[in-house]
């Protein structure tokens, strides 16, 4: 992606002198889970932690938080000059990369609500390292970057950045282009007040039903990504094989490739995110018609997603 005559947001916050350097495994319930996944236990077990792990959302993008709300937000927008923080392994160019690209959805989402007489409000983008305290709890870097409602902030680990080349086999720019707009298209969902609806609908759902919805969330916030990847195209912003990048990260985090990978097998009702090709798909949609109208996931049945 060409981000050299672009400007970095002025909606950033750099708390990772404030984190901590490494993730422990303690405080969440999701990170003793994550202890347990990976230090004992035969298959079986390890598939019900894995189940128990997506049930509370610390699988695939958006982490354990993406559906916590509040209805006050008490941690006003910061204006920051994002430099480098001393012993943290980003790179001025992914800390210049990421700011970026939240600028450009700004853009992007602004003249979308315009469109629409409305006013889109902006988020932020918290940088921290390992872990931190936010208005949905508590978070985690192990949980990859996720969008918090309750103070409308995406929340991102830059050494997520390395790791979706690393770990998920997603390399290039773009792959973090489209996380970053994943979670930005949950802010989107909040704004138009999806979130809320969502949250409502789950109430008194059981927990295959309540994923079902949780699914539809995540793959409309992957439309939203693909609408916002349109925009990047019609300014002329896109490199030759950008959207592959990002159809392979969205490959990389469906729910049917992440339970093959670590046991040969898939759990459909457990799934919070969607398989990758639903993943993709969606992705590839929304990067068609651009567009809001398009991604309503709610209104289509749930086999035909």
């Amino acid at each position: 992606m060409k981000t050299d005559d672009l400007r970095e947001s002025q909606h950033v916050e750099d708390r990772r002198n404030e984190s901590s350097g490494s993730y422990t495994g303690g405080g969440s319930g999701a990170g003793l889970l994550l202890q347990l996944l990976f230090s004992r236990g035969g298959w079986k077990t390890k598939l019900l932690l894995l189940i128990l792990l997506l049930v509370m959302g610390a699988g695939g993008l958006t982490g354990i938080l993406n559906g916590g709300h509040s209805t006050h937000n008490n941690n006003p927008y910061q204006s920051t000059k994002v430099a480098r923080t001393s012993g943290d392994k980003a790179s001025d160019q992914q800390v210049q990369f990421v700011s970026k690209v939240f600028a450009s959805t700004e853009d992007f989402w602004t003249k979308e609500f315009e469109k629409r007489g409305k006013t889109y409000k902006k988020p932020t983008l918290v940088l921290y390292t390992g872990s931190i305290t936010t208005a949905c709890g508590q978070g985690q870097a192990s949980s990859g970057p996720f969008y918090c409602s309750g103070d409308n902030k995406v929340y991102l680990d830059i050494s997520f950045y390395n790791e979706l080349s690393e770990k998920y086999g997603a390399a290039g720019d773009f792959a973090m282009a489209y996380v970053i707009a994943h979670e930005v298209g949950h802010h989107v969902q909040n704004e138009l007040g999806i979130m809320e609806k969502y949250t409502n609908a789950r109430k008194g759902k059981n927990q295959t039903d309540a994923n079902k919805l949780t699914v539809q969330l995540e793959l409309q916030a992957d439309y939203y990504a693909g609408a916002w990847a349109n925009y990047v195209q019609h300014q002329g912003l896109l490199d030759k094989g950008d959207i592959e990048e990002a159809m392979r990260a969205a490959n990389a985090v469906g729910d049917d490739t992440l339970q093959k990978e670590t046991y040969g097998k898939t759990v459909p009702d457990s799934f919070t995110h969607g398989t990758s090709e639903q993943r993709q798909r969606w992705f590839d949609k929304g990067y068609h018609y651009g567009d809001i109208e398009h991604g309503n996931t709610f209104e289509i049945a749930y086999n035909s997603l």
